[in-house]
């Protein structure tokens, strides 16, 4: 399969990625940290305000910054605003940020447009490292199209289902081995209502290409949709499509979470936390936080492959890793900072301080021959570990694609698109429109990337 880079001049293919990357910037949105950037000893780090950041967060500057001498300065936003802020920064290399999360979507894209540091100099010095521990789905996703690394992963992840096994119990209701989204929705209306409050799924309805589009995607190439065909004709206006996503609404609206229309990643944790739905079909990585220390529903839960209709497999492939900026003023540094965030010992730390199962994983081959961690870990680290082995970026529904990519689609202009189609679909969800409605104009936005696409 040719990916998009390759059918596409480089010149035009830079151009539309920095016209999407930088809309905020263009708009006016610029909101730089005080205007300078890092230098001397200390660098600056903008990311994702997701749990296993913030505790990266807490550990700094005991640890690393006490073994090295050198300070981090964080900046921690939402995932959505996050993702602005590092587009403007880096597509404009405008140097403040040293360092920042990036997934397995932006880092080719960047990587592309000359955004940042290669890391192949540094691994092959630091040989403390280990990369060919990372698993090689991990790998492979954060290189560029020259075949060099530009990004290491913090966690990686893959999706599936977690349950309430208690729940399940109560009720009489046992899960299959390998659910089809059918059997998932059978389950979902029995356990409705199964305690107070309870109900019978959550699933995401938040706003956002990597929000409630993620899942979302993935119940579509299951259910033998796709965004583009091989010859980049749009198709959210096809059967399958349509399927797929009034299963999704119909689901949400008849067994999901209140305010489903805005609930994402945390809310759903949230609910599960608190005994408030039955199952969740979310990222592998919350599983860790389901069962870590302090956690109200540690032990209560079961964990089955993500569900499938006409897919042997659909959970998707995601991690969130770690980019240097190339316009970096302290780009060895900001590698000490990235080989220590995701590094083995790491792990370590965070399993000595807070609990294996809280460790950030999916990235290592390592992490799971560790006794203490598959010990703590042993409800979901096996399942995990098959999940994102078994992901298809590549090959991900019942037809040939023309851009790599599981729950996105690898191509500069699906972070404008995925948002723009993902605010209709919340408005299905939320019961202001049909999804009949919300698919007519998704299908004309998807239409205009056809014809920058299509024939090249």
């Amino acid at each position: 399969m040719r990916t998009p880079s390759r059918r596409r001049p480089r010149t035009t293919f830079a151009m539309a990625a920095a016209g999407t990357l930088l809309a905020p910037l263009l708009s006016g949105c610029w909101a730089g940290a005080g205007g300078t950037g890092s230098g001397g000893d200390s660098i600056n780090v903008l990311m994702v305000n997701n749990p296993q950041m913030t505790e990266l967060q807490k550990l700094t500057r005991a640890h690393f910054t006490k073994e090295t001498g050198i300070k981090v300065n964080f900046t921690v936003l939402p995932e959505n605003d996050v993702r602005d802020k590092i587009s403007q920064d880096f597509a404009n290399q405008a140097g403040q940020y040293d360092v920042a999360t990036l997934s397995n979507y932006e880092i080719p894209i960047y990587a592309r447009n000359g955004w940042l540091q290669n890391m192949d100099g540094y691994v092959a010095k630091d040989h403390g490292y280990d990369e060919q521990d990372v698993l090689k789905p991990m790998r492979q996703s954060l290189t560029g199209d020259d075949g060099k690394l530009y990004g290491q992963p913090f966690y990686g992840e893959s999706s599936f289902l977690m349950y309430r096994k208690d729940v399940f119990a109560a009720k009489g209701l046992k899960m299959p081995a390998h659910p089809t989204w059918q059997q998932v929705a059978g389950l979902a209306a029995k356990a409705d209502g199964a305690g107070p409050g309870m109900k019978g799924i959550c699933l995401r309805g938040l706003p956002g290409w990597g929000e409630v589009m993620a899942p979302l995607t993935t119940v579509v190439n299951t259910f033998g949709g796709t965004w583009f065909d091989k010859d980049w004709k749009a198709r959210l206006d096809s059967p399958e499509f349509k399927k797929a996503v009034n299963f999704y609404v119909d689901l949400v609206r008849e067994h999901g979470e209140s305010g489903a229309a805005q609930s994402g990643f945390a809310e759903c944790l949230n609910n599960m936390t608190q005994g408030k739905t039955a199952m969740w079909y979310d990222a592998t990585s919350a599983a860790g936080l389901l069962e870590g220390k302090g956690s109200p529903v540690k032990g209560k839960l079961g964990y089955a492959p993500a569900p499938v209709e006409r897919t042997k497999s659909s959970g998707w492939l995601y991690t969130w890793a770690w980019g240097i900026q190339h316009a970096s003023r302290n780009p060895d540094k900001a590698w000490k900072f990235v080989s220590w965030a995701s590094s083995k010992q790491y792990e370590q730390l965070v399993g000595d301080t807070s609990g294996w199962a809280n460790a950030p994983a999916g990235k290592r081959a390592s992490t799971y021959t560790d006794p203490e961690y598959r010990k703590e870990a042993a409800s979901f680290q096996e399942m995990t570990k098959e999940a994102i082995e078994n992901a298809r970026p590549t090959d991900p529904g019942v037809q040939p694609r023309p851009a790599p990519g599981i729950q996105f689609v690898g191509i500069p202009e699906f972070t404008d698109l995925g948002t723009k189609v993902s605010q209709q679909i919340s408005a299905a969800i939320a019961g202001r429109q049909s999804v009949d409605s919300a698919l007519r104009k998704s299908q004309q936005l998807a239409e205009q990337i056809s014809k920058e696409y299509e024939g090249r």
